[in-house]
């Protein structure tokens, strides 16, 4: 019997099993497709899964936003297209996640730190410009939080925070200075200190040890490197650094802020995932903002435009002020500097700042800037310090 004549190569097995080979490959290919397919699909069901964390953390100030509408026609108008100012406000409630730790919760909170920051259309250049709080200022007419309505009044700046929160603090903002806030930011003590963990603290230098009982804070003389906890202590003691002013104070706050941009960026955090993530989780968790900047996109956004600006761009002081006419323990805007700065800001123009430079110590050309007859128009420097000065150096 002829067993083998009638079977021809694509029958079935050939005797050296070519047949068998080639359906394993098929199998082996099927497989790895699809092994191939689930993990994209779960590297994108991860990706996505993080992405909707991040993005439901953010609190939109839902209230504010409705508050801003119903005064638009009163509010500023942008003068150059692309510039960007943005408000930040340091809330010093002690309600909610972790800041009860803080002190009792009175039902009211006021912005322990405002800092309007001012991004130039270009994205070349950052100046931040601290508030102080015990500032005299005209607050406008603002909602409370059972709706009831303030009349107009003449009182420190960080009361109008208390009385109608965001969206009262941006009014008066912007009768002060007639610049138009763009975007605004509130963030707790909890949320601070969980973004300078994030970043695996901040370095700082201390000339004398620091051992303050009410600001729970002890540290050695020196280079320090603080975590989040000790950063809220150091920003916000009053006692045992400085002369106990609240002008102090502020320079430190400014001082730490310039520190913790350079950290980010000599880290390269915002270009590292790894290193992103927590930051990313931190600050997203402990913000609140207008609906503009509550979603990661319009975060990244934000961040993409700033990323690359030299830490010698980025710029910090304190508006110019002297002491209060009528109390020496408040403060009042010093003319004409604080408006000369207000309306370079306004401009998009250069500001300079230098350590111990005064209101208006020193004048600089600016790049760019141009009188009507067509001259350069003088950059005035400020006291200040920017993002590359070393508080150690």
């Amino acid at each position: 019997m002829d067993v083998g004549g009638d079977v021809g190569p694509g029958a079935g097995v050939s005797a050296l099993g070519v047949g068998l080979a080639r359906r394993k490959r098929r199998r082996w290919v099927r497989w790895g497709a699809g092994g191939v397919g689930g993990l994209l699909i779960l590297v994108v069901g991860v990706g996505w899964g993080v992405y909707l964390k991040l993005d439901g953390n953010i609190t939109a100030d839902e209230a504010a936003e409705a508050e801003l509408r119903r005064y638009e026609k009163d509010r500023p108008t942008s003068l150059v297209s692309g510039a960007q100012n943005i408000l930040l406000i340091g809330s010093d409630s002690r309600s909610g996640d972790g800041n009860r730790k803080y002190g009792r919760d009175s039902g009211t909170e006021r912005s322990d730190t405002t800092i309007l920051l001012h991004l130039a259309a270009k994205r070349d250049s950052a100046t931040a410009i601290s508030l102080p709080r015990d500032l005299m200022v005209d607050v406008p007419s603002c909602r409370r939080p059972d709706g009831t309505r303030t009349g107009p009044r003449f009182a420190m700046f960080n009361s109008a925070f208390q009385t109608g929160g965001s969206a009262c603090t941006i009014r008066t903002v912007e009768k002060l200075t007639d610049i138009r806030v763009d975007h605004h930011v509130v963030v707790d003590f909890h949320g601070f200190t969980k973004m300078v963990d994030a970043v695996d603290g901040v370095q700082i230098c201390l000339k004398e040890p620091v051992n303050d009982k009410a600001a729970k804070l002890r540290l050695p003389a020196g280079r320090v490197t603080l975590n989040g906890e000790q950063a809220l202590g150091y920003v916000r003691a009053r006692k045992s650094l400085g002369d106990g002013s609240d002008t102090e104070r502020m320079g430190r706050q400014q001082r730490f802020l310039g520190a913790l941009v350079n950290k980010v960026q000599s880290n390269d955090v915002l270009l590292n995932p790894v290193k992103l993530y927590p930051l990313l989780d931190a600050a997203t968790s402990s913000l609140t903002t207008d609906p503009g900047l509550a979603s990661l996109r319009g975060l990244y956004q934000l961040v993409r435009g700033v990323r690359n600006i030299p830490t010698e761009h980025v710029r910090f002081l304190t508006v110019p002020r002297e002491s209060y006419l009528y109390n020496a323990d408040r403060d009042q805007l010093m003319e004409p500097e604080a408006e000369k700065l207000f309306e370079r800001l306004r401009r998009d123009e250069p500001v300079e700042v230098a350590q111990g430079g005064g209101s208006s110590a020193e004048i600089r050309l600016g790049k760019g800037s141009r009188e009507p007859g067509g001259a350069d128009s003088p950059a005035p420097t400020f006291s200040g310090n920017t993002a590359a000065e070393h508080t150690c150096e």
